[in-house]
């Protein structure tokens, strides 16, 4: 890679890490692309040159941080692929429950995104929802009619102390981001789910 298409992937790179926190703190209608350039520490022409289109910038954005959660917590799994079924189970809550803890930006971005019905809302269930759901391999004593409660009880559980983090911290005195925590909130989401 020469210098400047490297250059314009950490263009590129910045604007989609930019706009994962835009979106995922206000939503599509709310987030503006000013607001993304700023954040980016780039000119707002780049967002147009690079995405053409704000809705193009969201989708990048949510094709970003599906994809590392899945590399995370599959890669997290396939390091321990060699134990019993529960094990595995637990070990793939506990890398959710870790990925969560650096990208709290994937709850707020299903929340934000999630509260309306809308076309952004039906591709994000279609191309990364739905799939995820559907590969979804826990629920208690294996009875299928409980995945969908131990699913958003995974998703929300396992997210929700990071995703708030200043509130957790205000109410709890404990600092979600501390690695400690963070095992501690694995180990219990793990147990709690798969016990």
């Amino acid at each position: 890679m020469n210098k400047r298409d490297k250059q314009r992937e950490e263009t590129r790179s910045k604007i989609l890490e930019a706009a994962l926190r835009v979106f995922s703190d206000h939503g599509f209608a709310a987030a503006g692309t000013r607001e993304i350039a700023n954040q980016a520490g780039v000119n707002q022409g780049l967002i147009t040159y690079h995405f053409k289109s704000k809705d193009i910038l969201w989708r990048e954005a949510a094709n970003k941080i599906f994809s590392e959660a899945r590399t995370k917590v599959v890669e997290e799994v396939l390091r321990n692929a060699d134990v019993d079924k529960r094990t595995l189970q637990k070990n793939m809550v506990k890398a959710y429950v870790r990925f969560v803890a650096k990208r709290p930006e994937l709850l707020r971005f299903m929340v934000e995104e999630g509260k309306q019905p809308s076309e952004r809302v039906r591709w994000l269930v279609d191309n990364h929802l739905k799939p995820m759901y559907e590969n979804f391999p826990i629920a208690p004593s294996d009875d299928e009619n409980l995945k969908p409660h131990v699913f958003y009880a995974m998703v929300g559980a396992a997210a929700l102390m990071f995703a708030v983090r200043p509130v957790c911290k205000r109410l709890t005195g404990i600092d979600p981001r501390n690695k400690d925590v963070i095992e501690t909130h694995a180990e219990f989401i793990a147990g709690l789910l798969v016990p």
